[in-house]
C-alpha cells in the first residue's frame, strides 16, 4: 500500500492558516471599546458566578475560557446549552452573568435558554460574529468577534472565528485579573499542584530538617566528632553553635577536604580551627525558592536556618529542595 506524501503546498497552506488567524486576532484590537468595559463591569460587580455556554466548537472554546477565568480570580464554569434546557438551567441564578458564545449568533440551543436567563434577572454577555444576530440583540452587552474569513480553504470549518473568541476570552480574563489585583500568590493558591504553586507556597520551614535530624556541634568539638555528626546528619555539613545555639559557623565536606589537603592533623584540631565563619543563613519564613537562589548565587549546597535572633532552628540542602520539587 502506497503512502501519501505531503507536498510543498501543505507548507504554504499552513502558513496561510496562521496568517489568517493572526489577522483575525489583530482585528479585535480596534474593537476593545466601551462594550468591553461594560462587560468587565458586569463581571466585576457580579455577586454570583460567570457561566460560559456555547454549542459545538464554541462550546469547546467556552470550556477553556471558563477554566482561564476560574484560575485567574473570576469564579466561572461551563454549562452546555442543550443540557441547560433539560435541567442544568438550575445551575444558573439571578446573581450570575452568562457569557454566550456563537459565531452566527443564532445557535438554537443557546437561544432557547436566553428567555429563562433574562426572566430570572441574570445578565447576558454575547460574543458573536454578527452584531445583528438574535443573541447579540438579546444581550446586555455584545462583544464583536467577527472575522473576515475562516482559515479553512472552504471557508466553512470554525478556525479563525474560534481563535478570535479564544483570544477575546483571554483578554477578558487578564483584564479582570488586573482589576481584581490578582497576583502571583493568588495564582499559586489556585494551582497548588503545579510547579508555580510549589515555588510560591513552599516555605523554608516546610522543608527544613529539625530536631534530631539537625546536625550541630559546639566550636570546641573535636573535628573527628564533627565528622561523625556530618555523617549522621546526611546533608554534607554541620552547623557550629554557641551554648545558646547561636550559629557562628559551619563545617562542610569541603572544609574537611581542604583540611586534608593542608595535611593538618585532624585528631588534634577542634571545629573552630577549620570551620567557615559568618556562614550564609536563611530564615524559616522565607520562600524555599529563595533558598535555591541563595545556594546558586553563592555556589553552596547547604544552609543553616536561623530565627530573628540568629539561633539555629533548622537546616536544609539542595537535595531537600529537589525532594520538595521546588527545583
Amino acid at each position: 500500500m502506497s503512502q501519501i506524501q505531503p507536498s510543498a503546498k501543505a507548507l504554504d497552506l499552513a502558513r496561510q492558516v496562521l496568517r489568517i488567524e493572526g489577522d483575525a486576532v489583530l482585528a479585535l484590537i480596534d474593537r476593545i471599546d466601551g462594550a468591553f468595559l461594560q462587560a468587565l463591569g458586569l463581571i466585576l460587580n457580579c455577586r454570583g458566578r460567570v457561566i460560559v455556554s456555547g454549542m459545538g466548537k464554541s462550546g469547546h472554546v467556552g470550556r477553556k475560557i471558563a477554566s482561564t477565568l476560574a484560575s485567574t480570580g473570576t469564579p466561572a464554569f461551563f454549562v452546555h446549552p442543550a443540557e441547560a434546557s433539560h435541567g442544568d438551567l438550575g445551575m444558573i441564578t439571578r446573581d450570575d452573568v452568562l457569557i454566550g458564545l456563537s459565531n452566527s449568533g443564532e445557535s438554537a440551543e443557546l437561544l432557547t435558554i436566553v428567555p429563562s436567563i433574562k426572566r430570572q434577572g441574570a445578565k447576558l454577555i454575547s460574543v458573536t460574529g454578527n452584531r445583528q444576530s438574535s443573541l447579540a440583540l438579546a444581550a446586555d452587552v455584545h462583544l464583536d468577534a467577527a472575522v473576515a474569513q475562516e482559515a479553512c480553504p472552504l471557508n466553512l470549518a470554525p478556525t479563525a472565528s474560534t481563535t478570535a473568541v479564544l483570544a477575546l476570552g483571554d483578554a477578558l480574563a487578564v483584564a479582570l485579573l488586573d482589576a481584581r489585583g490578582f497576583g502571583a500568590e493568588d495564582f499559586a493558591r489556585s494551582h497548588p499542584g503545579g510547579s508555580l504553586g510549589r515555588r510560591l507556597l513552599t516555605h523554608v520551614r516546610d522543608v527544613m530538617r529539625v530536631g534530631s535530624a539537625l546536625p550541630e556541634v559546639l566550636s570546641e568539638t573535636r573535628v573527628a566528632d564533627a565528622i561523625l555528626e556530618i555523617s549522621r546528619g546526611g546533608i554534607g555539613m554541620t552547623a557550629v553553635v554557641t551554648d545558646q545555639r547561636r550559629v557562628i559557623g559551619v563545617v562542610t565536606d569541603g572544609d574537611l577536604r581542604r583540611a586534608f589537603a593542608r595535611d593538618l592533623d585532624l585528631r588534634t584540631l577542634s571545629v573552630a580551627d577549620i570551620m567557615g565563619q559568618r556562614p550564609r543563613t536563611i530564615g524559616p519564613d522565607r520562600l524555599a525558592v529563595e533558598a535555591v537562589e541563595m545556594m546558586e548565587q553563592h555556589q553552596i549546597n547547604q544552609l543553616p536556618v536561623v530565627d530573628d535572633s540568629g539561633l539555629l532552628v533548622g537546616a536544609l540542602n539542595m537535595h531537600d529542595l529537589f525532594k520538595a520539587k521546588v527545583i
